[in-house]
């Protein structure tokens, strides 16, 4: 995990003015922003990354598009902006982005460390080919576009769903995330 500067925040989501080493917000559980960026394209796909062997949380899992914190002093709009460069390659501006909500996260993904984050959902229509991106080979091994019909199965598929980053917070966020591109979807439709 790469530690980096980040703004606390209180459990409401304003800040409190302190900035602290990611890796201790996340051993103390103090509240920061992360960013996560769902890409999806017009044929009912959305791309998923799996995440590298090294991480240390999940590994090997499939997962978002891309995702972050939010640096000090940054923006969530800045940072999804940055991660999906980092990431992915993508070359986007933060008008390219749709916020899509904001969700209160409280996970311990393994003992010691304690994520509560804000994080600021976006979404981000993408019609090009998932082998043409330049992925980030420390934080991802691939990533490949898959129906949302599929996921939806895979995720309500008790074996299949194993291969996923846990995401019951406490309510089955992939699903909403789902549920949300369809909408996004069909209003393109209308």
């Amino acid at each position: 995990m790469t530690d980096e500067l980040i703004d606390i925040l209180d459990s409401k989501g304003n800040p409190t003015g302190s900035r602290l080493m990611k890796s201790e917000a996340h051993a103390n559980g103090l509240w920061h922003y992360s960013v996560h960026v769902w890409i999806f394209n017009s044929r009912g796909e959305v791309l998923l990354q799996k995440r590298a062997m090294s991480k240390d949380t999940f590994p090997g899992l499939w997962d978002i598009s891309s995702a972050g914190h939010v640096s000090a002093g940054e923006t969530p709009n800045e940072a999804a902006v940055r991660e999906l460069g980092e990431e992915l390659g993508i070359k986007a501006k933060t008008g390219d982005l749709k916020r899509a909500m904001v969700r209160e996260l409280e996970s311990e993904p393994r003992p010691g460390l304690h994520n509560n984050e804000h994080v600021h959902v976006y979404f981000l229509k993408f019609e090009g080919d998932a082998k043409s991106l330049k992925i980030q080979k420390k934080e991802l091994e691939e990533v490949k576009f898959i129906l949302l019909d599929e996921f939806e199965a895979d995720l309500k598929d008790k074996e299949k769903k194993k291969a996923y980053a846990p995401n019951s917070r406490p309510h089955d966020y992939f699903l909403e995330i789902i549920r949300a591109i369809r909408k996004e979807l069909e209003a393109e439709k209308s």
